[in-house]
């Protein structure tokens, strides 16, 4: 279960500005040690647990960048062009099974491997054959032109991802490109996500004349899983200290973060805060931000809590500038 430190900081007074705030909130949260193996087609957008060393180097082998003829820039003289015999044939997959002979020329393909010998390869765009069935080369090519040496993209033994990335597609296609099947990621954090009031009902449920439909909760676990988080829907929660405090303290028992939205202004049935305080310490409240200016954040047995607004506008805002930071602190991301 993920902690929050039980220093106290400045609360009430002068607004705190959001950059100093998140801040002081990533600074008291400790990330989640737990991790667990994963088949690399579920590792997007897991946050790994370990870094990844390149166990071989890409490419693994010196390979044409294109397809055409692969000769040695020894053999070639500037200011003429030349008239090389076609040695042999390699295609993609196929082993270079014969070194190249001076003044030879093979004829080669993309990603297939390099000859011994040779270290240059010109575009088939850029040449003829003769009547003689040898390869017209022109002149002024750089020796070592259209070659990908072995490891130009990494060298073996390389540090190739850190700990703490956030696997990308990019990243995945990475790993796979060594040969590995598996990679050790830290668990996703558990979210305990909560609205509160008696105004909002659940889509489904019976709406009553003075009511709403509860959207809060289902666009801040849509945003929680984006992140990778397993999101516990608690539903809604009354206005009822008591209540409440009860089921805030429960959720903290099995969460890494209480999330609620809705009874954190200064209403006199905004009940929130005063729950917070019965059961754990309230941290933070009131950020220079607009909409959302009644953030709350405390301690609840150990695991971070954050109380939003209940505006909508002000819940989505206040989610991105706050939550998020707090959700990548959480998950160990670098």
């Amino acid at each position: 279960m993920a902690q929050l430190s039980d220093d106290c900081f400045a609360f009430g007074g002068p607004l705190m500005s959001v950059d100093e705030a998140v801040a002081i909130i990533a600074s008291r949260v400790n990330t989640v040690a737990d991790t667990e193996w994963v088949d690399l087609a579920d590792a997007d957008g897991r946050v790994l647990a370990i870094g990844i060393v390149a166990p071989l180097a890409l490419p693994p082998f010196t390979n044409s960048a294109v397809d055409g003829y692969a000769v040695r820039s020894a053999d070639l003289s500037s200011g003429k062009d030349h008239a090389f015999p076609i040695a042999g044939r390699i295609q993609a997959g196929a082993p270079a099974t014969q070194a190249i002979a001076p003044g030879e020329a093979v004829r080669i393909f993309t990603g297939a491997p390099m000859p011994e010998g040779s270290d240059t390869v010109f575009m088939q765009e850029d040449v003829r054959i003769d009547d003689a069935g040898r390869v017209m080369l022109p002149q002024g090519l750089k020796p070592g032109a259209n070659v990908r040496p072995a490891g130009e993209d990494i060298p073996k033994a390389h540090p190739a991802l850190p700990a703490g990335r956030q696997l990308r597609p990019q990243d995945v296609a990475l790993i796979a490109a060594f040969g590995l099947t598996r990679v050790q990621v830290r668990r996703r954090l558990r979210v305990a996500v909560f609205s509160t009031g008696n105004e909002v009902v659940s889509p489904g449920n019976v709406r009553g004349r003075a009511q709403l439909f509860d959207s809060n909760r289902f666009m801040l676990a849509a945003m929680l899983r984006r992140l990778g988080c397993e999101v516990r829907d608690l539903g809604i929660l009354h206005d009822d200290q008591t209540s409440l405090a009860a089921a805030l303290k429960a959720a903290a028992a099995d969460s890494d973060l209480i999330l609620t939205s809705g009874g954190v202004s200064t209403g006199e049935e905004d009940h929130v805060k005063a729950a917070v305080e019965s059961v754990g310490k309230l941290l933070l409240w009131r950020m220079a931000i607009k909409p959302g200016r009644p953030v709350a954040m405390g301690i609840i047995g150990g695991t971070p809590f954050i109380g939003l607004p209940g505006n909508p506008v002000a819940s989505f805002v206040t989610f991105t500038y706050v939550v998020r930071p707090t959700i990548l602190a959480l998950a160990g991301t670098a």
